[in-house]
């Protein structure tokens, strides 16, 4: 692969890795002035103030978890770092103990915290949920226990956060869209419902690598493809998944993570977004077939009844094949279900 060059373009910039539609090593290049704008942006959103506690458990090598410490340095406030293996009794304690008012964490660590009936301490204003979508059974169980959790949309790209849900959407039961669209951000569609966004937190360019080592390419365009299909209105962004995630099925355009959605919502919270994938496999007959894959911890009637119940209303295109379980379903580091992987196994 190589050493990552020292390009003059790359000074004063940090790099962020992640992997494109190919797999191959990519970083995206965001400059230091486009995270001070984003956490500039968070923080007036949030209301975080030099008394305010942004608290980190995330990994820091990730846009969400670099973001929330560069919050805290913009706001001049205290900054804790969750440092044990993650678990939700332990955080919650940490959380009273350190006295942290604001914080990230990912579905799967929202989902761990209302299975266990954990509840919020009360100086906590509010949890950006970030890295996925956040089931509506679960978000408001956890409003319930009292966890502040809000929805937000982003992406490295965009040096975290594009749309965030405001500290007055804890005042109503949660909802996971829309989500408001953060000021330093223009929005619009393009093609097949694309989002385009623009904006000063916006990344420089791309390094990626090949056989002959790494290219830097620096962003042309004012607006970036994001390669996300939203609806978009005044009330600001509703994801509804990857322009690239969308496969034919008995001639039908089905995106296979809306259908992992409707899984978790009639689990209604009994299931991890981190236990379920939903898995195009090529079919002689319809193109593609639609594969359930569930982690073995995943308790079996729970899953039978989840499959049943989706059965009752699923059309052609979208029916399931026979579940397959794995154990362990392959995640990301961030609790994500790779799907090349899961693929690649259960084609076996």
């Amino acid at each position: 692969m190589g050493v990552i060059p020292d390009l003059n373009e790359l000074r004063a910039h940090v790099l962020f890795e992640t992997s494109g539609s190919s797999g191959a090593p990519k970083w995206i290049a965001l400059g230091k002035h486009a995270l001070r704008v984003s956490a500039d942006a968070v923080n007036a959103h949030l209301d975080v103030t030099a008394s305010s506690c942004w608290g980190l458990a995330l990994p820091l090598h990730h846009v969400g978890g670099f973001g929330v410490a560069t919050r805290a340095f913009a706001a001049g406030c205290r900054f804790e770092h969750f440092a044990p293996r993650w678990q939700p009794e332990i955080f919650t304690r940490w959380l009273a103990d350190f006295q942290i008012t604001h914080t990230s964490l990912v579905p799967t660590q929202v989902h761990d915290l209302v299975a266990g009936q954990h509840r919020a301490p009360q100086g906590l204003r509010a949890i950006v949920v970030g890295g996925g979508r956040l089931d509506e059974a679960t978000g408001r169980t956890a409003r319930a226990l009292g966890w502040p959790v809000l929805a937000s949309y982003g992406m490295t790209e965009a040096a975290s956060q594009i749309a965030t849900q405001s500290l007055a959407a804890l005042d109503a039961p949660y909802e996971s869209a829309p989500i408001p669209v953060l000021p330093i951000w223009q929005t619009k569609l393009g093609d097949d419902d694309q989002l385009l966004i623009a904006g000063p937190a916006l990344f420089s360019g791309t390094l990626i690598s090949d056989d002959e080592g790494w290219t830097y390419h620096a962003r042309v365009s004012l607006w970036h493809e994001t390669r996300d299909r939203v609806q978009l209105d005044a009330r600001g962004i509703t994801p509804l998944g990857r322009v690239d995630s969308l496969v034919k099925v008995l001639g039908e355009l089905i995106d296979p993570q809306s259908i992992e959605h409707e899984l978790l919502a009639l689990a209604n919270g009994k299931l991890s977004p981190q236990c379920v994938a939903v898995i195009a496999v090529p079919d002689p007959r319809g193109e593609h077939a639609l594969v359930p894959v569930f982690d073995a911890a995943v308790d079996r009637d729970l899953m039978r009844h989840i499959l049943a119940k989706y059965a009752e209303g699923a059309i052609g295109p979208c029916r399931l094949r026979e579940a397959v379980v794995l154990d362990p379903l392959p995640l990301s580091p961030l609790g994500k279900p790779l799907r090349a992987e899961i693929s690649r196994m259960i084609r076996v």
